[in-house]
């Protein structure tokens, strides 16, 4: 979510670089990758996001590293200090602990995210759910529902209510598909 605002503030495409087609199996094919996105960055500017970093720039110092890795995460870093591109590099990850602690130094901005607060969830459904619903006296009992879920859960979870009402021909969204679509997203964690 953080780097839809980014690039939309900026007025940058967003590039999003999935890990999963990023990294293969065949030795130093990933590399290769990497350094094709670093000179695609110089001639396209904008945001390119890496989402679930980890998968490539965990410490280098574990035990259970793969050698591979270790040559991915040092050809990202050695990239990053090369880079002179005019295009932002984001990346994402919920595992920060076991990050290198090289990234740290190659990146200008460290964000960490915590869960929000009640104050945050009711702003984030109001801003949401904005012209689809109006805040009504049952909001506090949503805010509470939805206590424990993350950002992205709580706008996904306003997203699938909206997509409710538009698929059943409503223009408005009623409290009890917000409510619904919070119980699925929360009973996602009760497993």
């Amino acid at each position: 979510m953080t780097a839809r605002i980014v690039a939309g503030e900026l007025h940058l495409p967003l590039y999003t670089i999935l890990m999963d087609k990023l990294v293969t199996k065949f030795l130093g094919e990933s590399s290769a990758k990497i350094r094709q996105i670093f000179t695609i960055m110089e001639h396209k500017r904008g945001v390119y996001f890496f989402d679930e970093f980890d998968a490539i720039a965990g410490d280098r110092s574990r035990e259970n590293d793969v050698g591979e890795m270790r040559r991915v995460l040092n050809t990202f870093l050695q990239l990053m200090e090369q880079d002179t591109s005019d295009s932002i590099i984001l990346a994402a990850t919920n595992e920060a602990n076991i990050l290198d602690t090289a990234l740290f130094r190659r990146f200008d901005d460290i964000l960490y995210y915590t869960l929000p607060d009640n104050n945050a969830i009711e702003e984030l459904l109001v801003n949401r759910l904005a012209g689809y619903w109006e805040k009504t006296p049952y909001i506090q009992q949503l805010v509470h529902a939805a206590m424990g879920l993350n950002h992205a859960e709580i706008t996904q979870a306003c997203n699938d209510a909206i997509k409710y009402a538009i698929l059943n021909d409503k223009n408005t969204v009623e409290d009890l598909w917000v409510q619904e679509a919070i119980v699925a997203r929360q009973s996602k964690y009760l497993r």
